[in-house]
């Protein structure tokens, strides 16, 4: 016996699926800049320092080295720079690796 199903089942009529309506705001969330900072010590030659800041450091000029390096001596540290975490990484690492005493990254 042979049944058939009747037009009622198989043409359903069925909501069309809607996507939810997007917002079109984009909220942008900027990554945190990272301070490089140098501390004072008891081995560093203030030469050494300010020649460590004027090769490591972009844009860093000779008078400006030897303000941060008076400030590193006089204050105990300084920020010698200020920027996203992968370059400060970098300039965190060399300035270490060349016998300066780093204070660990910090967010700015």
């Amino acid at each position: 016996m042979v049944t058939r199903l009747s037009a009622n089942v198989y043409g359903m009529a069925t909501a069309p699926t809607v996507a939810p309506e997007r917002s079109s705001q984009v909220v942008r969330k900027l990554y945190p800049n990272y301070k490089v900072i140098v501390l004072n010590d008891d081995f560093n030659t203030f030469q050494h320092v300010a020649e460590c800041l004027l090769k490591y450091i972009p844009g860093m000029s000779s008078d400006r080295a030897w303000d941060l390096t008076n400030q590193i001596h006089h204050e105990g540290q300084a920020i010698v720079w200020v920027g996203p975490q992968e370059q400060a990484e970098l300039y965190h690492q060399q300035l270490r690796r060349d016998g300066l005493t780093m204070a660990p990254l910090e967010a700015a």
